[in-house]
């Protein structure tokens, strides 16, 4: 059932941010102001809008079921056979979700090679993105693995740490609709602040995702060489950052209420 929710909450949620997402994407990779970032997709056109859409349909409703599937069931192992106090058990069962959702980075990877318009004339669908990645052997799929790895774990072990205790901050529910709200609140606070928090590490993946072939620069390499690129202002590495909120608050509160709703439905 956990696995199912989740599955269905993240398809929801796709569907919905999608064209935000794509913004987000060009301001991360090259540093755009939004207006800016919205005039390249306008020049884009409507019909590559939902290009690279498929990526983030398979990764993404993969990663969530197996976010609330797998955090479940490590909790469930964990609690039955570990002595370690409550908290401690469930951030380590939250930390193993992520590391395992990791396994999916080749679609976060082919979804960022199609998102970018410099490789536009080089990918007309997910199938010719692989496809070529393949003549460069495994490791090409998994490019950008160490910034994954440092987001999904730290921002796991704090949203299943912190989901309840917000809820419990917010107005007592006493009807369906005010239970779904409370849950949009919960879940859009928390995925905004996770988003923010975490921003820095996904324009570093984002840089190194772009890439075809060549050097793999470690993570710390390519953070200081965007340092460098944006003047060693702080403000520039979070370029996006706003525009990363609030389809944070949208993405995560649907994620969670219509979770939490199927949760209840099933």
């Amino acid at each position: 059932k956990h696995y199912v929710c989740g599955y269905c909450a993240a398809f929801t949620n796709i569907a919905v941010t999608f064209p935000i997402q794509k913004v987000l994407f060009r301001q991360q990779l090259y540093g755009l102001r939004t207006q800016d970032a919205v005039r390249q997709l306008r020049r884009d056109g409507l019909r590559t809008l939902y290009r690279g859409i498929l990526p983030p349909l398979l990764q993404k409703t993969t990663t969530l079921a197996l976010m609330f599937g797998l955090y479940e069931d490590f909790s469930a192992l964990l609690l039955s056979h570990a002595r370690a106090p409550e908290l401690v058990t469930r951030s380590a069962a939250a930390a193993l979700a992520g590391t395992t959702e990791a396994v999916l980075t080749p679609f976060e990877r082919v979804q960022t090679l199609l998102q970018d318009y410099k490789h536009h004339d080089k990918f007309t669908n997910t199938y010719q993105a692989f496809k070529v990645l393949k003549a460069y052997g495994m490791r090409e799929y998994y490019r950008g693995l160490v910034p994954i790895l440092l987001r999904n774990g730290p921002s796991n072990v704090l949203f299943f740490g912190l989901r309840g205790p917000i809820k419990q901050c917010l107005p007592e529910a006493t009807s369906h609709s005010t239970h779904l709200v409370n849950d949009f609140i919960c879940g859009g606070l928390l995925g905004a602040m996770l988003g923010f928090l975490f921003f820095p590490v996904n324009v570093v993946k984002t840089r190194m995702q772009a890439q075809i072939g060549g050097e793999f620069q470690s993570f710390s390499k390519v953070l200081v060489k965007i340092w460098l690129e944006r003047d060693r202002k702080l403000m520039r590495l979070f370029r996006g950052a706003h525009l990363n909120y609030h389809r944070s608050v949208l993405s995560w509160g649907i994620i969670n209420a219509t979770y939490e709703f199927l949760m209840k439905l099933l």
